[in-house]
């Protein structure tokens, strides 16, 4: 779990806004129609980060539902702090693992979308192993996504995005949404991260990947 500093009103964004807008881990299915009082096409971001293309997502489309899975809590406190200022009523966060939240608490097919942009590419080979998308993490996402929803990644570091690539190209029931089975072109509606930004300023270029589940 990522460390980092929590600032004052992020600490109060996670104590005051959490019972708004958090659901606390348990190993039990969630019923997101409870969840979020209606019956809705449903997007998960994994690793939202600090959560600008969540918030500009979910203010964007109201309506569809979205779901945030994020382990670094200063990011957690901030998106918490968007989500009250915009006044969006279509998000709730969970601050845990997102391979357990996937495996116990999201019921298979219950998906629209899935979003994981610019996950840790854990360059050195003897870290490889720590990679989030790993061969049963990607079917576990296949999983979660109904007939034709669709995942989408990014990563600005290429080893991984061929890796990434490799990993669900393989997995029964994912189609490549690229024509050529390669990368597809950035999505309008993918807002820049701060990560994102940076990494453009330092010269690093992104690969977009899209597959649909059929």
């Amino acid at each position: 779990m990522r460390g980092g500093r929590t600032t004052v009103a992020q600490q109060r964004a996670l104590t005051e806004l959490w019972p708004k807008y958090g659901l606390t881990y348990s190993a039990a299915p969630l019923d997101l129609a409870a969840v979020f009082g209606r019956r809705a096409p449903r997007t998960l971001e994994i690793g939202f980060g600090n959560g600008e293309n969540l918030a500009t997502l979910a203010a964007a489309r109201p309506e569809r539902d979205f779901l945030g899975v994020e382990v670094h809590r200063p990011g957690v406190g901030r998106l918490l702090l968007s989500l009250e200022a915009q006044r969006l009523t279509n998000v709730r966060v969970i601050c845990h693992d997102a391979v357990e939240v996937l495996a116990q608490q999201l019921a298979p097919g219950s998906l629209e979308e899935i979003l994981i942009f610019f996950p840790d590419p854990w360059p050195k080979k003897r870290h490889h192993k720590r990679r989030l998308i790993q061969p049963d993490f990607a079917a576990s996402l296949a999983g979660r996504l109904g007939a034709g929803g669709v995942l989408r990644l990014a990563t600005d570091w290429e080893p991984y995005a061929l890796h990434v690539l490799a990993t669900l190209a393989a997995v029964p029931g994912l189609e490549n949404l690229a024509t050529d089975g390669g990368f597809v072109p950035r999505p309008a509606a993918r807002a820049p991260t701060r990560f994102e930004r940076r990494g453009q300023r330092l010269g690093h270029a992104v690969w977009d990947l899209a597959f649909r589940r059929v």
